[in-house]
């Protein structure tokens, strides 16, 4: 039986960067920050800290040893990590987990949308144009990443490319759904 607890999405985000090159935790927040990782995995800066703490104490890290001598002068967040063969392994072992495929996220619109019969209609119809705009500004920002990642180079272009596609054509059928909604409780 494993005493350790699975490991959390910002352990596998964590894992997952330092699987691509040796780093350090304030380079790998300048990476999520870079690849608005924050967008598609909810990972605070705290949280790169204390799962690289984790991650090293059970066995799943190691300094990198070029960039290991001194470390401890530089402090923590100055130590670059790489994972160890098990932390390879655990994080491979993590992505082939079925729940992967099994989950539903609940929108908070949706949640809103099923209480908004209590709202008034014109709180409705300006929470609607709100949720529209809202939706337009993230469609915009998207495809303007989306041609940046295109321009770029590495083996998480593929990845990144179908990402930022599937959140723009869900952007846009929310807004064309948006249409029906406005139609019917506006």
């Amino acid at each position: 039986m494993d005493v350790n607890p699975p490991l959390t999405l910002a352990d596998l985000v964590v894992l997952s960067l330092l699987a691509e090159r040796p780093m350090h935790g304030y380079e790998l927040n300048r990476e999520l920050e870079y690849r608005e990782v924050r967008d598609w995995a909810g990972v605070s800066r705290p949280q790169v800290y204390y799962s690289l703490k984790k991650l090293a104490s059970r066995g799943l890290l190691s300094e990198s040893a070029n960039e290991s001598e001194g470390a401890e002068a530089r402090g923590p967040e100055r130590r670059v990590f790489q994972p160890t063969g098990e932390g390879r392994r655990a994080l491979a072992k993590a992505l082939a987990r079925p729940d992967w495929a099994r989950s539903r996220t609940i929108p908070p619109f949706l949640t809103w949308l099923a209480l908004s019969s209590h709202a008034g209609p014109g709180d409705r119809a300006v929470l609607i144009a709100e949720r529209r705009k809202f939706l337009e500004g993230e469609l915009a920002r998207e495809m303007k990443t989306l041609v940046e990642v295109r321009a770029d180079f590495g083996e998480m272009v593929p990845a990144a490319e179908l990402m930022l596609e599937f959140v723009v054509r869900e952007f846009e059928l929310e807004l064309a759904w948006l249409g029906d909604v406005e139609r019917r409780l506006g």
